[in-house]
């Protein structure tokens, strides 16, 4: 059994060399919504150090409300959106002797992707047409990953070890109290579920499935650090091994 953990970096909290040892993959910045060109070097050469899978995080501009605000935009400001984030990324991957090897959307362009198809096709269109070797991270079972397939992509299936779910697979809004998962134990538990049962329980109380290929901490999170080292302690003890996809 193999799984992938991933964490959002670049974004200005400054835990990234505290979370590293503990993950597999990271989500940088491209500037839109978090970080700068320092930043995104900055982190990459963190990747170096520790083994870590790099991936672009591109997200809608708008760092006022830190890219968690939904746009509706035209399809090809859409697609320029994204192609331009990874050209910036790419660009510095270069400088920082580093290869973008997944792409993950942020915040509402991650949720929009996920439930909305046309948006999640267009996104598809242009990673694959930056480089169709891209990985795209997309929320499990959703538009983002179905699209990405559809356009001949490789795909991972993301699950949410801090957030709750919704009953239709959506991610509880971050506007509700319930949407983040402070104890680690509860963490853990949803976790195991995930990846060894293949299903979460939602805060109905009801159990859905989901494919589980990734599993995302958010390093913003207060508890990023402790959340992922016991992730990945507790991952190692139940022989699940850890690795980028």
């Amino acid at each position: 059994m193999q799984i992938d953990i991933n964490c959002d970096m670049g974004e200005g909290v400054g835990r990234e060399e505290l979370i590293m040892p503990f993950i597999s993959s990271a989500n940088i910045a491209c500037g839109y919504h978090a970080g700068d060109a320092e930043t995104m070097y900055d982190t990459m050469k963190l990747c170096s150090k520790y083994n870590v899978a790099v991936g672009a995080h591109p997200s809608f501009f708008d760092r006022v409300n830190f890219g968690r605000i939904a746009m509706q935009l035209p399809v090809n400001e859409l697609y320029e959106l994204v192609t331009q984030q990874l050209i910036i990324f790419s660009e510095v991957a270069e400088t920082a002797d580093q290869k973008m090897l997944h792409v993950k959307p942020h915040g509402a362009l991650y949720n929009l992707s996920a439930r909305d198809a046309l948006v999640a096709k267009v996104i598809a269109g242009a990673v694959k047409d930056f480089d169709n070797k891209l990985i795209l991270v997309g929320l499990s079972g959703s538009h983002s990953i179905m699209q990405a397939e559809a356009a001949g992509l490789k795909t991972s299936n993301e699950v949410f070890a801090d957030r709750t779910y919704q009953d239709d697979g959506s991610l509880t809004p971050r506007s509700q109290v319930n949407a983040l998962i402070e104890d680690a134990g509860k963490v853990m538990e949803q976790v195991l579920q995930m990846i060894k049962e293949g299903t979460v329980t939602t805060i109905s109380g009801k159990t859905i499935p989901v494919v589980a290929e990734t599993i995302c901490i958010h390093g913003d999170g207060t508890h990023a650090a402790d959340f992922a080292k016991t992730i990945h302690d507790t991952l190692q003890k139940n022989s699940i091994l850890i690795s980028s996809p």
